[in-house]
């Protein structure tokens, strides 16, 4: 950035930061044979397992806030490496259920330890896990989240004239 220049806006940091996330995610669990996306299944199939519900593909999508045909894809990856099973929900024929396996679990649980380390590291400047500044922080990150979010419309009669 020059010394002219206003300063990044919010959304290049926030993409700076989700990426700077994922590849450090990614390196700490490559040798758990893991990326992120992968982690980001199977935490979230161990959470919900936990709590005793058995989701569908649809269920975890929602969950994770991927797109269904992508959780689709990565669970197909997670079952052959043995770490996810998928089943037929038979309430409904159309969807599959998902299900950590011995190997899954076992992998998870290493896996979210990793991942809470690498999360201590990247909240100690707002003074870590448990200090105010950090759930501040989440709580505008959530809201952020639960926003809605959708592209104007170019022909938009209430945006013609106005720049973004």
């Amino acid at each position: 950035m020059s010394k002219g220049s206003p300063g990044p806006t919010p959304g290049f940091l926030v993409w700076r930061l989700a990426n700077k996330w994922r590849v450090a995610v990614d390196r700490a669990l490559a040798p758990l044979g893991l990326t992120h996306a992968q982690y980001s299944l199977v935490a979230s199939l161990y959470g919900m397992q936990r709590d005793g519900e058995r989701p569908s593909q649809r269920r975890l999508a929602d969950h994770t806030g991927l797109e269904a045909l992508y959780v689709s894809k990565l669970a197909r990856a997670l079952e052959s490496a043995g770490l996810i099973g998928r089943t037929r929900d038979p309430r409904d024929p159309r969807a599959v259920q998902l299900a950590l396996t011995e190997q899954g679990l076992t992998v998870t649980q290493q896996a979210v330890t990793v991942v809470q380390g690498l999360l201590q590291q990247l909240l100690e400047p707002l003074g870590g896990l448990d200090d105010p500044r950090t759930r501040a922080f989440t709580d505008e990150l959530t809201a952020l989240l639960d926003a809605p979010l959708a592209p104007s419309q170019p022909n938009d009669e209430s945006t013609q004239g106005t720049t973004p």
